[in-house]
């Protein structure tokens, strides 16, 4: 069995103004750990994981399995055996469950194993409202039965195969719907589904353990539910949306990094969105290089017009990377429009970066203007989520002085040992437990 994860309170303190150089490997995908952890509770049989990120939602999530019977071991540094032999519908733990967002994932390998499962309400980042219909709007057609009275209450007789179109191409969504599915009687079809990396991945670990599944990377899925499964084993793939962040670092500290095994097939739309900053990445092999000394020019739209860079489903720019996107832009020459569709509270840390001196004006929660460069400098912040955490971790180490960074262990929910690797390649980041 796992240990419990910790709970302590962490800050950072970080000494900006340093450049960086060197090589650094980017973890396994937080959310394609996620839902192939959760898919475990499917099988009978023992599953291997590979390149599984330590990080404060997997921890909680493998607590979680843990609780309801599945046997976890972590047999290497980022290898994590999981057997679950017998899965018993017993209580979750609420505080657990309303740390992180990926505790709904539970619902649909739940309900293949035992029937029922009772939820409660699940938590993760504070970034606007993260509707759930979709999930029950799914799974009430494979068979369930759903209440809501302050938990989230799963029941079925059987789940049986579906033609599902999704009234948006959620990715948890679809995942829960991937995972009921191939446990379900007969074929289903789902339609409008999202097709993003970690999806894909959880299809393929699906796969492994013996399921069938057709239009991976698609919106429009089959999956031939009810095979047998078997033992796997199974890498995660690289986390596209940490490469993006690297490449975020080094252009805001001026540095030269390799992002080695970068998993470039999934990267086109993020370097198309750095390339609008005048960002511009080399691809060697499967490697990514981040020069020093760019020019980092915003490129206007045809006719000089200003340029925006918005978020939208896979394959476009990645929600997760705006964030990242709009601090280093305050480090590039012109003027730029961020358009963020997806959640409506995800730019409300931009007021952290206009503290430190960045020349923002958030037009409303979804639309901000950037212009750079400005120089900024050292401040006192507060992580709100991993994303807008890892970005005022960005703006900390270009920035003059030293800065203070509250409520660190949002960070830590998403990035796997973020300070020792950052401080291998000369950054100055020293990680304390929170004081008060």
């Amino acid at each position: 069995m796992a240990a419990p994860i910790a709970r302590e309170r962490i800050e950072y303190i970080v000494e900006g103004g340093h450049q960086l150089s060197g090589s650094i490997e980017p973890s396994g995908n937080k959310n394609a750990a996620l839902p192939i952890i959760a898919a475990a509770l499917l099988n009978e049989h023992p599953v291997t994981l590979t390149n599984v990120p330590r990080i404060r939602d997997v921890e909680a999530l493998v607590e979680l399995i843990g609780s309801v019977g599945a046997e976890t071991e972590w047999t290497g540094p980022n290898e994590l055996r999981i057997h679950a032999k017998e899965v018993r519908a017993a209580d979750l733990d609420p505080d657990l469950c309303g740390r992180i967002r990926a505790s709904i994932l539970l619902a649909g390998p739940m309900l293949a194993r035992c029937g029922k499962v009772d939820l409660p309400p699940p938590g993760g980042d504070v970034i606007g409202r993260r509707r759930l219909d979709t999930h029950f709007l799914a799974l009430q057609q494979l068979g369930a039965d759903i209440s809501v009275d302050g938990a989230y209450s799963f029941r079925c007789t059987k789940l049986v195969g579906a033609d599902v179109f999704m009234d948006e191409p959620s990715v948890t969504a679809t995942e829960n719907a991937l995972s009921a599915a191939v446990a379900a009687e007969g074929t289903t079809t789902l339609r409008n589904c999202a097709s993003e990396p970690h999806v894909q991945d959880l299809a393929r670990f699906l796969i492994a353990m013996g399921a069938e599944i057709e239009g991976i990377g698609t919106n429009c899925m089959t999956i031939h539910g009810g095979r047998a499964f078997k033992s796997a084993e199974h890498r995660i793939g690289t986390d596209y949306i940490e490469v993006g962040s690297f490449i975020g670092l080094a252009a805001v500290t001026d540095s030269e990094l390799r992002i080695k095994n970068a998993g470039v097939e999934h990267l086109r739309s993020t370097l198309m969105g750095f390339d609008k900053l005048g960002v511009r990445c080399v691809i060697e092999g499967d490697d990514l290089i981040v020069p020093r000394g760019q020019e980092k020019r915003v490129v206007p739209d045809f006719g000089g017009h200003v340029p925006k860079i918005e978020d939208q489903p896979w394959p476009a720019f990645p929600a997760d990377t705006m964030s990242i996107a709009i601090v280093t832009a305050t480090q590039c020459d012109g003027m730029v429009l961020m358009f963020e569709k997806m959640y409506e509270s995800r730019m409300f840390f931009v007021d952290k970066l206009i503290a430190m001196g960045a020349r923002i004006v958030l037009c409303d929660p979804h639309r901000a203007v950037i212009s750079g460069p400005a120089k900024l400098h050292a401040s006192r912040l507060e992580s709100p989520d991993i994303r807008a955490g890892m970005a005022m971790l960005i703006a900390a180490m270009g920035a003059d002085g030293t800065s203070v960074i509250n409520n660190a262990q949002q960070i830590e929910r998403g990035y796997e040992r973020i300070d020792e690797r950052l401080n291998a390649l000369g950054a100055r980041i020293t990680r304390i437990p929170a004081r008060g």
